[in-house]
């Protein structure tokens, strides 16, 4: 047997220290010991994917307010969204088809703010089919009155339905936060340096959703079924100022809105 110089073995020691060191969270190395990877996490990430799931939402449910940015693809438009919720309102900015307005929701009361240009905009159609913008004395007046107004929207008005949802923390919690089919765990992952754990629906055809190991067991991000948009939450329990408009930037239509 040839003896191996000390030195040599305190140079193979050093190396394998290096190597366990570099080893990614979560995956093994044959002779690296064996840390928990959930060390330091809410413990979440050993759980079996639908528990993740029914965790997240009662953490979802469990708090006042959130914000949630990104994309969401409904009734066959694509809205961009920054939006503030809490349990008594909403306040942010949607764009849809290339038009910004913002919305205000306090109880019951809806505000859509926008400018001019965002309410004189009527579109019909012509004998040959196709759409023409009509912008009439009658349409540039209303225009004129409700650019850059908060306008009160009827609750009669489709429109009131159409956008409260958007300012409705329970509405889009519930609606979101469900993966569809079978439901995986996909690995840990990372979301604004904060550490995750990813399940799937189908392999990720029903939806991913990345959960906070952190703390409590929020959704961080949120990749919907059906290329139907992506969205990010945060500012979990951070409370914010829902306030009235002031009264001499308020309207009150009193009829349903016109067309925009």
């Amino acid at each position: 047997m040839t003896a191996i110089p000390p030195g040599r073995v305190r140079r193979r020691i050093a190396r394998i220290g290096a190597v366990c060191a570099l080893a990614v969270t979560g995956t093994a190395l044959a002779g690296c010991g064996s840390e928990d990877p959930d060390a330091g996490t809410n413990g979440v990430g050993k759980l079996p994917p639908a528990k993740i799931q029914s965790e997240t939402r009662a953490a979802a449910g469990s708090v006042d307010a959130v914000r949630l940015s990104g994309t969401v693809v409904a009734g066959g438009r694509t809205y961009q969204l920054d939006m503030r919720l809490k349990e008594d309102g909403g306040t942010g900015s949607l764009t849809a088809q290339g038009a910004t307005f913002e919305l205000l929701r306090i109880g019951d009361e809806l505000f859509l703010k926008a400018n001019a240009g965002f309410w004189n905009h009527e579109e019909s159609k012509g004998e040959d089919g196709k759409g023409e913008e009509e912008k009439g004395d009658g349409d540039s007046a209303a225009a004129d009155k409700l650019g850059g107004k908060y306008v009160k929207v009827p609750q009669g008005d489709p429109s009131y339905k159409r956008f409260s949802g958007f300012t409705d923390k329970d509405v889009l919690l519930d609606g979101l936060l469900t993966l569809h089919g079978s439901l995986d765990t996909d690995g840990r992952h990372e979301q604004g340096g904060v550490r995750t754990v990813r399940i799937t629906g189908d392999k990720g055809a029903g939806g991913t959703l990345d959960v906070s190991l952190e703390g409590k067991p929020y959704p961080l991000r949120l990749v919907r079924a059906g290329g139907a948009g992506t969205l990010s939450f945060s500012d979990w329990g951070k409370d914010f100022a829902l306030k009235q408009p002031p009264k001499d930037e308020t309207v009150d239509y009193g009829q349903q809105l016109p067309t925009s």
